[in-house]
């Protein structure tokens, strides 16, 4: 098993599925499906995916320390730590300021790969967690992937061939990684995930490779989606 490190984020704001508690807006990682937070059900898994050697960050919103701590502390148990990190104005830099707090151990040779996860994934399994970082331990880098289903379209035009939806974790090894994301921050780039910095950065021998995955791996974005996380939910008993 290599050792990995977890960041999950959540420190997106979560205004498209208009989450509210009491009138009052609420990050949807914080919402409760089945009397869990979305957010808690993303970092045990994470956790049992790096196991004891490895380590877990939580990227949070600036202002909700306090509150994502709360949230996680009654389903961990006390030999299970958790780093809070606090997010920048963009999925980018918040990845940027979780592979900073990192930086120390990647640079000392303590973890070998890094794996990135929306908090807002709490379905994905720790089967596709431990084939990614596998993957990305061999690779370079690893991506879940789903076929996309139907007809898609650019300009309403069909689009040849069959297209792949990508998902988290992404995972990568960690030195290469971290240089991806400092050569980022001199050029002024922005991923619109981690495998887009890590692919515009990618040294000889590293690439990044797709792993089967699953449409059940849903992300809470919209109204509907905490309906059917909790229809999931059901289903499993």
């Amino acid at each position: 098993m290599q050792r990995t490190a977890a960041v999950v984020l959540g420190a997106g704001s979560g205004s498209r599925v208009g989450a509210l508690v009491d009138g009052v807006p609420v990050n949807k990682v914080l919402l409760e499906v089945a009397g869990v937070p979305v957010l808690v059900r993303s970092v045990r898994t994470a956790l049992a995916a790096v196991g004891a050697e490895g380590r877990v960050v939580v990227v949070v919103r600036p202002g909700e320390r306090d509150a994502v701590a709360a949230a996680l502390a009654p389903h961990l148990d006390d030999a299970e730590e958790v780093a809070l990190v606090e997010g920048g104005a963009t999925r980018h830099a918040s990845e940027w300021q979780a592979l900073r707090a990192l930086a120390p151990q990647i640079a000392a040779g303590d973890l070998e790969v890094v794996a990135i996860h929306d908090g807002a994934r709490p379905f994905a399994t720790l089967d596709l967690w431990r084939a990614t970082i596998a993957a990305a331990a061999a690779e370079g880098g690893a991506v879940p992937a789903v076929t996309l289903r139907g007809l898609c379209t650019r300009s309403l035009a069909p689009v040849a061939g069959p297209l792949a939806g990508m998902q988290t974790p992404q995972a990568f090894r960690a030195a290469p990684l971290l240089a991806a994301y400092r050569a980022a921050a001199d050029d002024g780039f922005e991923g619109t995930d981690t495998a887009a910095c890590f692919a515009a950065y990618a040294g000889e021998g590293d690439r990044v490779v797709a792993v089967p995955s699953s449409p059940l791996n849903l992300k809470v974005t919209f109204p509907e989606d905490v309906a059917l996380a909790e229809a999931l939910l059901r289903g499993r008993g």
